[in-house]
C-alpha cells in the first residue's frame, strides 16, 4: 500500500504544479485577453486539438511509451502554454493552445489508466472491492489536485492586486449578469489590464511551477507493473495507426459508452460557463479582474475538500445519490444566475455560487472518472480517451458560442444538457442493475464486459 500510496501523490502533486499554473491562466483567458476574443478563441482552440487528440493519441503514445513518461512528456505541452502567454497574441497563444491540446489527452488518459490499475492491482492483493479502492485514489488525487485552483488563482490575486483599474459605474453594471451587453465593452478593456511587468512575473511564476511537475513525475514516478510486464510484447506486436485511431471510436459499440456522452459532454459545459461567462459577465463585470482569483479560490477549495469527502462516502451512499446531489445543486446555481443581477454591494453572493457550483464539479470529476474505470476496467485507454474526446468537444462548444449569446441564453444550453445528462446516466445504472442484479462487484464487472459487445442503436 505505501508504495501505491506514494505512487498516486506523487501523481497528485505533479498534477497540482501542472495545474496551478494552468488553471490561473484559463480563468484569466476571458478577462485578460479580451480584445477580440483572443482568450476565449485559444481556449476553443484548444479543446478543438484535445478532441482531436482524443481520437487517436491516448492509445499510441501509452503503449509506447507507458504511463509515466506519457504523463512527464504531456506536461511540457502545458510548460509551452505558459511560455505563449509571456506576449499573448494570436501569433504565440494560438499555436501553444493547440500543443497543448495534443498534450492534453494522453495526459489524462495516462493518469486515469495509472490510477486505475493501482487501485485494481492493490484490490486483488488486499481481497478487496477495487471499486472502492479506485474510488479513493480518485479521491486522494483529487484532493490534491483541486487546490491547485487554489494556490494557482491565489497568485493570479496577488499579483493582479497591485494594478490600477478603473473605477465601474452604474452603467457599466447595467452590462453585468444574465443580460449582459454583446459590446465587448465589459471591465476588461485596455485601460483596465494589468502592466506587462505583472503579466510577466506571473507567467514567469507558472511556467517554472510548470518545469517543477516534469521533474517531480520524470523522477520519482514508478513505472505501473503492468506496463512494465507488456511493454516489450507491445513493441513486437504494435497496432498499426488505423486500428489505434479506430480504437477510440469502436470503444461506442459499447452502449454504456454511447449513454455516457451527455454527462461527460456536461463536464465540459459547465466548467467552461465558470471560467469563461461566470468569471468575465459577473465577477470581472461588476468587482474587477482582480477579484476573478479569488472567486476561483472559493471554488477550487470547496471542490478539492468535497473530492475526498465523496471519495470516501460514495461507498457508503452509491454515486446515484451523489449525481443527484449534484445535478441539484447546479440546478439552483442556474436559477440563480437567471434571477440575479449582480452589484458590488452583494460581494458574499459572489463567492457562494461558485462555492456551490465546486461541491457540484467534485462530483462530476471524481465519480464519472471512477465509473469510466469501473465499467470499462478492460479497455480503459479507450475508454478514457473517449472521456476526454467528449468532454473537450463540451468545452469546444461552450466556448465557441462564448462571445456569440447572452449570458442567459448560455445558461439554458447548460441547463438541458443536464438533464439530458441525467437521463442517459439513469438509464447507464438501470443496464447495470438489469444486466446484474444482486451479485458482488467483481461478478457485475465479467457481466459489463460482455454487456459491452453490444452496439449503440
Amino acid at each position: 500500500m505505501e508504495r501505491n500510496l506514494k505512487n498516486v501523490l506523487v501523481i497528485s502533486f505533479g498534477f497540482l504544479f501542472l495545474f496551478t499554473a494552468y488553471s490561473g491562466l484559463q480563468s484569466l483567458q476571458s478577462s485578460l485577453n479580451s480584445e477580440e476574443g483572443l482568450g476565449v478563441t485559444s481556449m476553443s482552440v484548444l479543446f478543438a486539438a484535445l478532441t482531436l487528440s482524443s481520437m487517436f493519441l491516448p492509445p499510441i503514445v501509452i503503449k509506447k511509451l507507458g504511463c509515466k513518461w506519457t504523463i512527464a512528456i504531456s506536461m511540457c505541452c502545458y510548460v509551452a502554454y505558459s511560455l505563449g502567454n509571456f506576449y499573448a497574441s494570436w501569433y504565440t497563444l494560438i499555436p501553444t493552445s493547440v500543443i497543448l491540446g495534443l498534450g492534453g489527452a494522453p495526459l489524462w488518459s495516462a493518469k486515469c489508466t495509472y490510477l486505475t490499475i493501482a487501485g485494481t492491482l492493490y484490490a486483488e492483493k488486499a481481497g478487496k472491492h477495487a471499486k472502492d479502492i479506485i474510488n479513493q485514489y480518485f479521491g486522494v488525487f483529487f484532493l490534491v489536485f483541486q487546490t491547485s485552483g487554489v494556490w494557482g488563482n491565489l497568485i493570479s490575486a496577488l499579483i493582479l492586486s497591485q494594478s490600477s483599474t478603473k473605477e465601474i459605474t452604474e452603467e457599466d453594471l447595467e452590462c453585468c449578469g444574465a443580460y449582459n451587453c454583446l459590446t465587448g465593452t465589459t471591465n476588461t478593456s485596455e485601460s483596465s489590464r494589468p502592466s506587462n511587468s505583472l503579466i510577466y512575473t506571473l507567467v514567469g511564476v507558472y511556467t517554472a511551477s510548470g518545469v517543477l511537475a516534469v521533474l517531480l513525475v520524470s523522477i520519482f514516478l514508478d513505472q505501473i507493473k503492468s506496463d512494465q510486464a507488456e511493454t516489450e510484447k507491445e513493441k513486437l506486436e504494435a497496432p498499426s495507426f488505423w486500428s489505434t485511431f479506430l480504437a477510440t471510436f469502436q470503444h461506442l459499440k459499447d452502449k454504456r459508452q454511447c449513454l455516457l456522452i451527455p454527462l461527460t459532454m456536461y463536464s465540459g459545459f459547465e466548467q467552461a460557463f465558470l471560467s469563461s461567462e461566470y468569471s468575465k459577465e459577473y465577477m470581472t463585470c461588476a468587482l474587477g479582474i482582480q477579484y476573478v482569483g479569488y472567486m476561483m479560490i472559493c471554488f477550487a477549495g470547496v471542490n478539492s475538500l468535497c473530492s475526498l469527502l465523496f471519495g470516501k462516502i460514495s461507498q457508503f451512499t452509491g454515486r446515484k445519490l451523489l449525481f443527484a446531489l449534484a445535478a441539484v445543486m447546479n440546478t439552483a446555481c442556474m436559477i440563480a444566475l437567471l434571477l440575479w443581477k449582480p452589484h458590488p454591494k452583494q460581494l458574499p453572493v459572489f463567492f457562494v455560487i461558485p462555492a456551490l457550483w465546486g461541491l457540484s464539479d467534485a462530483v462530476w470529476q471524481t465519480q464519472t472518472n471512477a465509473i469510466y474505470g469501473i465499467l470499462f476496467e478492460k479497455n480503459m485507454e479507450a475508454a478514457f480517451a473517449n472521456y476526454r474526446l467528449w468532454e473537450s468537444v463540451g468545452f469546444v462548444i461552450a466556448f465557441a458560442y462564448s462571445t456569440k449569446l447572452q449570458v442567459y441564453v448560455k445558461i439554458y444550453i447548460l441547463l438541458s444538457v443536464l438533464v439530458l445528462s441525467m437521463v442517459t446516466y439513469g438509464v447507464v445504472e438501470y443496464l447495470e442493475t438489469k444486466s446484474s442484479p444482486g451479485t458482488p462487484t467483481a461478478t457485475k464487472k465479467e457481466k459489463g464486459q460482455a454487456h459491452s459487445q453490444e452496439t449503440c442503436m
